[in-house]
């Protein structure tokens, strides 16, 4: 054991990767569902390895990971977050304002009915709220206090401490009202809502997990008769005679000649058309009236699938039953959509948002041509854009270093991590203007996001180590109790104020307050309670703004307790 803390004092990167290996190790067990998570375990095995070993902690190496993960969370919620502040997404942006600033008011009155510190009562948010970069920026804030250094780093290993011990309950209280206290408080049933709002939107249920060899799309090659309803009638009409089922005559066989269909051509008889749409609604829909031939050639058609960044505004702001209808998406179909790191559903009554991640397939032309309407098309790319990324995190930092917000006597500096946090936001943003600017692959975004926060708090957890015994005889009960009621009081005021007040869809809120407190394990439960993915509508308001908030509260909380 000596030769080892030995090795770790001489060598403090090794301590720091040790913790990150036990950290994301303990944080996948899984229990009932509920898990610590890689962040939370690794801040634990920090506190492990700092009660265990001597390990000298650099300043500058936790602020610069610090920094990295706040510019790549900024980034990757950009589009959401300044999307949200307009049009039906300002209530969400009002449940989101409400459950944060009630999250914050009981972190202050709780911290101050037991008399907690600056450290203590920053723990104490971060961990009831389930917000773990809150630790970074209390801990900039006290860094920013006229105390000495030793107190200094005393208060910041008190964050740890307390974020530990309230992390627990703050993260399977969520879990448990969204997916079983909030239902009951407001006498729904989940699967039953679930299933009347996927009719208003449209949607299909599948079953959970099962994966289908059906082609969902596909393309088919019919004869047309004698007397064939579509014979002598142009392409267009031919196609509404299938209204809303977005079926496509794509190339005909006239003889040995084949033609690429226009929406005037006439269509004779025995012409073969290639025909395409949905596979159930072809055999449906076609498979009666003409008979399908084999024509490899005539079928021999480039098809293409491409990710599209929703850019302009072609499509942001509309349904997907209005865009279907749209003749500039002929032949065209959608696959996914994908809001940030969340899978939307499909539906009749889905609205398309700028930043949204369409995946479109169909004849390669046709793809073309509707992607350059609709935005940029991500292609893959190992390139990251370490200009922007570099200055970006630089301003950022500057003007969070000079701006300051006054409070009584005392003018506080919004912190380099908030600005840091703000670039971020700023850069994300552009980039669904401006797809070729700042381009960060969102695998670099992925580790920044996860080595940056994952690493600085276990480097916090080693600076706490040698005080976690002395602070838990402390204040731990205490904490713990404390902790619960801050993780409550908004989830408790969120689902009233949002019910009654924005009038908001009792699913959709549950998913919004798993968003308001950044939690997708939440989410996950009220999807599998409810047997639907559709909550994820309401997760995908409040994540973005959660964030950013509920990040920006550590600073604010020191300010209050100091």
């Amino acid at each position: 054991m000596e030769w080892l803390s030995g090795m770790l004092h001489k060598y403090p990167e090794l301590a720091v990767y040790l913790a990150l290996a036990i950290g994301y190790w303990v944080g996948h067990f899984r229990f009932g569902g509920f898990s610590l998570g890689s962040v939370t375990g690794s801040l634990a095995a920090g506190i492990l390895v700092g009660y265990l070993f001597e390990v000298p902690v650099s300043s500058t190496a936790k602020s610069l990971l610090f920094l990295l993960f706040l510019f790549g969370i900024g980034y990757s919620v950009g589009p959401q977050f300044f999307k949200t502040m307009r049009g039906e997404g300002l209530r969400w942006v009002l449940l989101t304002i409400f459950t944060a600033a009630t999250g914050l008011l009981a972190a202050y009155s709780v911290a101050r009915l037991l008399h907690l510190d600056a450290g203590f009562s920053a723990g104490l948010l971060s961990g009831a709220l389930t917000e773990s970069p809150a630790i970074g920026t209390a801990s900039e804030a006290i860094k920013a206090l006229p105390i000495p250094e030793l107190e200094q780093q005393r208060l910041i290993g008190h964050i740890a401490v307390a974020d530990a011990l309230c992390y627990i309950f703050g993260a399977f209280g969520v879990i448990f009202f969204c997916s079983i206290l909030g239902p009951r408080l407001l006498g729904i049933d989940l699967r039953a809502e679930a299933e009347k709002l996927e009719t208003e939107f449209g949607l299909k249920r599948t079953k959970a997990g099962i994966a289908s060899a059906w082609q969902t799309f596909g393309m088919r090659a019919y004869r047309i008769a004698t007397g064939g309803a579509v014979v002598n009638r142009t392409v267009a009409e031919a196609e509404a005679l299938v209204p809303k089922a977005r079926v496509f005559v794509m190339r005909i066989r006239r003889g040995e000649e084949i033609v690429e269909a226009g929406a005037d051509t006439v269509i004779r008889e025995g012409d073969v058309l290639a025909v395409s749409g949905r596979s159930e609604v072809l055999i449906e829909a076609l498979g009666a009236r003409a008979t399908e031939v084999a024509d490899r050639e005539l079928l021999d058609v480039p098809v293409a699938s491409y990710e599209v960044l929703v850019t302009g505004n072609t499509l942001a702001g509309r349904t997907l039953e209005d865009i279907g209808r749209d003749d500039a998406m002929r032949g065209v179909f959608l696959r996914h959509i994908r809001r940030g790191e969340q899978m939307i559903p499909i539906a009749a009554h889905t609205e398309i948002e700028r930043g949204d991640v369409l995946t479109i397939t169909g004849p390669e032309h046709a793809v073309i041509e509707v992607a350059a309407l609709v935005g940029e098309v991500i292609r893959p790319s190992d390139t990251t854009d370490f200009v922007t990324l570099g200055l970006a995190i630089v301003v950022g930092a500057l003007v969070g270093a000079v701006v300051a917000i006054p409070v009584g006597k005392l003018h506080i500096s919004i912190g380099t991590s908030v600005g840091t946090l703000l670039a971020g936001l700023v850069v994300g943003w552009l980039r669904t203007a401006h797809p070729l600017f700042g381009r960060i692959p969102d695998a670099a975004i992925s580790f920044m996001t996860s080595i940056g926060l994952a690493t600085f708090v276990a480097m916090v957890g080693m600076i706490a180590g040698p005080l976690f015994i002395v602070a838990l005889r402390e204040v731990g009960l205490a904490l713990l109790l404390g902790g619960a009621v801050v993780t409550l009081a908004p989830l408790i005021g969120g689902l009233y104020f949002g019910r009654y007040v924005l009038r908001l869809n009792p699913l959709l809120l549950l998913g919004g307050l798993a968003g308001a407190q950044t939690m997708t394990a939440a989410l996950a439960a009220v999807q599998d309670r409810s047997g639907s993915p559709i909550a994820v509508l309401g997760y995908s308001g409040t994540y973005a703004f959660g964030h950013v908030l509920l990040t920006t509260w550590g600073t604010v909380i020191v300010v209050l307790m100091s």
